[in-house]
C-alpha cells in the first residue's frame, strides 16, 4: 500500500499500512489495479473512436472506475475486485467484437482478492516512482486525481441525463497519455487541460441539476429535529435524495440532509417536499458521534463515509459507488430497506426548539 491521494495522509507523506480514512491495504492495492484497468479500457475506447465505433460501455466504466477510487468512496475490497473483473471482461469483449489488439498484460489480475492485490503492486505508485522519479510520478498522479474528481462530477451529471462525447474522449485520451513517458512540461500542460475539462463538466452538472430541480434560491434551513421517524441523507447525489423523498411521501418519515447535501434545500423541486424538514449535524468528520445519536436510518450517497460504529451499523446504508464491507448497499434506487430501518427505530421523541 502506498496512498497519498488526500491531504490527511500519514505524517503528511503517505499511508503505507492503513489509510487515515480507514481504507485497508488490500483495498488500496486493488484500487491501484482498478486504475490500471481503467487505463486499458480507455486505450480500447480510444481505438474505437478512431474507427468511429460506439464507446458507451467504456465511457460509463471509466467514470465508475475512477469515481470508485476517489478518497472516501469505496472501502469494500470485494466491490473493487468486481469492477476489476468487469473491466477486464470489457476489454476482452471489445477486442473480440471490433478486432482490436489487446496487449498481453491487459488481463493481469486473477485469482482471489488477496492474490489480485499482490499482483497490483507491479502497477503501484511506488513502482512508478522507482521507474521514473518522484517528480514524474507525482505529476502523473496530479493528472490522475484531477481526472478522478472530474469523473465524480461527470457521473452525477450522467445520472441526470447530461453527457458529452468530447468529455468521454478527453478521459480516454488522458488515461492513454498516462500510460506513456512524458516530460515535466508535458505533464503540467496536461494537468491544466484536466482543469479546463473539469470546469466544463461542472457546467454540465449545474445544467443537469438546474434542469431537473430548478435554479437554487436562498433558503432558510432548520437545523433542529422535529418529532417523528427519520432518515438522514449524506453526500451530494441529488437523485438519491429525490428518490428517497418520493418513496417516503405519506409515510410519516421526515428526511434530513447531512454534510454536502445541505445545498439541496435551495432547489425548488426538492424543497417542495414538505417532509424534507431540515439539516442534521455538522461536517463529515463528526459523523461517528452524530450518526450514533441520530435515531433513524442513514444513507451515504457519495464520499466521506467513515467506518461505522457497531451502534448504528445496522441502520446505515450506501448507494451508488459508495461501499463499506458489511454495510447494506442499495441498488437501483430501491430504498425500501432504508425506509424499513427508519420505521424500526425510535425516531425523535419531540420537536426541538426551532433554529435555522
Amino acid at each position: 500500500m502506498f496512498c497519498y491521494q488526500c491531504e490527511q495522509t500519514s505524517h503528511g507523506k503517505a499511508c503505507t499500512t492503513k489509510g487515515v480514512c480507514g481504507k485497508d491495504s488490500v483495498t488500496a492495492d486493488l484500487q491501484d489495479a482498478l486504475y490500471y484497468v481503467s487505463q486499458r479500457v480507455a486505450q480500447q475506447a480510444k481505438a474505437l473512436r478512431q474507427k468511429n465505433l460506439p464507446t458507451i460501455e467504456a465511457d460509463h466504466f471509466v467514470l465508475s472506475a475512477l469515481f470508485s477510487t476517489v478518497t472516501n468512496v469505496n472501502f469494500d475490497a470485494e466491490r473493487v475486485r468486481e469492477l476489476i473483473l468487469q473491466g477486464q471482461s470489457l476489454i476482452d469483449t471489445l477486442s473480440k467484437q471490433h478486432n482490436l489488439v489487446v496487449e498481453a498484460h491487459s488481463r493481469v489480475f486473477t485469482g482471489t482478492t488477496s492474490e489480485m492485490a499482490s499482483q497490483a503492486t507491479a502497477h503501484s505508485i511506488l513502482s512508478r516512482i522507482k521507474k521514473n522519479s518522484e517528480t514524474i510520478a507525482g505529476l502523473e498522479e496530479l493528472v490522475a486525481y484531477g481526472l478522478k474528481g472530474t469523473a465524480a462530477y461527470a457521473e452525477h451529471a450522467r445520472l441526470l441525463g447530461v453527457e458529452d462525447n468530447s468529455v468521454y474522449a478527453f478521459f480516454h485520451n488522458t488515461l492513454s497519455f498516462l500510460t506513456e513517458n512524458h516530460s515535466v512540461k508535458e505533464l503540467v500542460t496536461k494537468a491544466l487541460a484536466v482543469g479546463e475539462t473539469n470546469l466544463k463538466v461542472m457546467e454540465m452538472l449545474d445544467r443537469a441539476n438546474t434542469t431537473r430541480y430548478g435554479h437554487p434560491v436562498p433558503t432558510q434551513v432548520r437545523v433542529t429535529p422535529l418529532k417523528g421517524k427519520a432518515i438522514l441523507v449524506s453526500g451530494h447525489d441529488l437523485k438519491d435524495l429525490e428518490e428517497i423523498l418520493k418513496q417516503t411521501q405519506d409515510t410519516g418519515i421526515n428526511v434530513y440532509t447531512h454534510g454536502e447535501m445541505l445545498p439541496a434545500h435551495g432547489y425548488p423541486e426538492l424543497h417542495k417536499y414538505k417532509h424534507l424538514v431540515g439539516n442534521y449535524g455538522g461536517a463529515w468528520q463528526d459523523q461517528l458521534i452524530e450518526f450514533e445519536k441520530f435515531p433513524g436510518a442513514i444513507l451515504m450517497t457519495t464520499n466521506c463515509i467513515q467506518e461505522p460504529r457497531a451502534s448504528y451499523k445496522h441502520r446505515i446504508f450506501t448507494s451508488g459507488l459508495v461501499a463499506w464491507p458489511g454495510i447494506k448497499h442499495i441498488a437501483n434506487y430501491d430504498f425500501a430497506p432504508v425506509i424499513r430501518a427508519a420505521q424500526a427505530e425510535q425516531g425523535f421523541e419531540q420537536d426541538a426548539p426551532a433554529k435555522t
